[in-house]
């Protein structure tokens, strides 16, 4: 049986060994990090500025009441 050991890539053969990677490749991370930063940002602000309405029940049968009588 051959032995695979060989075979196998070594941290020089890498392309993102010691700063060996693409410029291509570098700037595609960057602009998913950016997208993923931008993404978040517009998630975060409609979030906050989302209004929830707490009413519980309708107009004929009210629900239940939070003033206190």
């Amino acid at each position: 049986m051959k032995s695979n050991i060989n075979d196998e890539p070594s941290l020089e053969k890498i392309d993102d060994f010691n700063d060996k990677e693409p410029k291509e490749k570098r700037n595609i991370v960057k602009l998913v990090v950016i997208f993923c930063l931008v993404v978040g940002a517009v998630l975060a602000y409609m979030r906050s500025t989302s209004t929830y309405s707490d009413y519980v029940g309708t107009e004929d049968k009210p629900g239940i009441t939070t003033t206190k009588k």
